[in-house]
């Protein structure tokens, strides 16, 4: 029997913008209520970057995050998932201000565990900072999302995990479709399903037009999902999404009809081995 189905809201992102969509949240108010409306309709997990508020340029000021962070906590009982991608950080403390989202006390934080060719820049994750990041997210009592475009990126996640530097059980994102990582099909899918390390939890995502249809076989296939803004800005073909709550209330209505049942945030919770100090 499948886990319940655990629905991440990634809720902004660092790409989208009210340009492409205006409903895409950019100050940490509008980022938190979409959030809020995200767990309304479901989802467990909210995947959180910041923007600037004036421009919605890539942001990573912990000020920012820590008004999110409390807005969320406020009224919810919401998994936050911080990233540490950090996309805009530069100069020679980039690495530890990467991490400055762990002083916020997140349930989780993404661990990039890669380095690659993404889109149209180099993703840089050396070696030395992964194991730096997934020693000091264990030490947190954090969560380390682990983020994987590609194979070998799985075979450093097992690395690590085969190295005590992610506590049990490890929670996996397979990120599909993404230039230039591995391909967005059922094939990659299952490729990559196979490479898992014995007792992990696993989602998926997937950018714009792949995103209901490998969710969906994730959903099939027992793993969780991630939808939302970030990967994906139109809830069907030539029709713009109001809100991550959409994506997250679609996911619902399918997991229904496919006989899955969604997991509460407490459920997510036990099922990723948290515990309930944060909330």
């Amino acid at each position: 029997m499948s886990d319940k189905l655990i629905i991440s809201a990634a809720v902004c992102g660092s790409s989208p913008t009210k340009e492409q969509n205006p409903n895409v949240p950019y100050t940490p108010e509008e980022i938190a209520n979409q959030a809020l409306d995200a767990w309304r309709a479901g989802a467990a997990i909210a995947h959180i970057h910041v923007r600037d508020p004036q421009t919605g340029a890539p942001d990573s000021r912990v000020e920012l995050f820590a008004e999110v962070v409390e807005r969320i906590r406020a009224e919810s009982d919401l998994l936050i998932n911080l990233t540490t991608s950090g996309f805009n950080i530069t100069g020679p403390d980039a690495d530890e201000r990467r991490l400055d989202p762990l002083s916020l006390e997140p349930d989780l934080c993404s661990l990039d565990v890669g380095s690659f060719n993404f889109r149209d820049r180099v993703f840089i994750n050396p070696v030395q900072w992964v194991d730096e990041a997934a020693q000091r997210m264990r030490d947190a009592g954090v969560k380390p999302e682990i983020e994987v475009f590609d194979v070998g990126q799985l075979r450093q996640a097992n690395d690590l995990i085969e190295r005590d530097l992610i506590a049990p059980p490890p929670w996996i994102q397979l990120c599909l479709g993404i230039r230039w990582g591995i391909e967005g099909t059922l094939r990659a899918l299952v490729d990559m399903c196979d490479r898992l390390p014995a007792g992990a939890h696993w989602s998926v995502l997937a950018p714009g037009p792949l995103q209901l249809t490998l969710t969906t076989h994730a959903l099939l296939m027992g793993g969780h999902v991630r939808v939302g803004f970030e990967d994906n800005i139109y809830l069907s073909r030539g029709v713009k999404a109001d809100s991550n709550a959409q994506f997250v209330e679609r996911t619902v209505r399918l997991a229904h009809e496919l006989q899955r049942e969604v997991a509460t945030c407490d459920e997510a919770r036990d099922l990723l081995g948290l515990s309930n100090d944060r909330t």
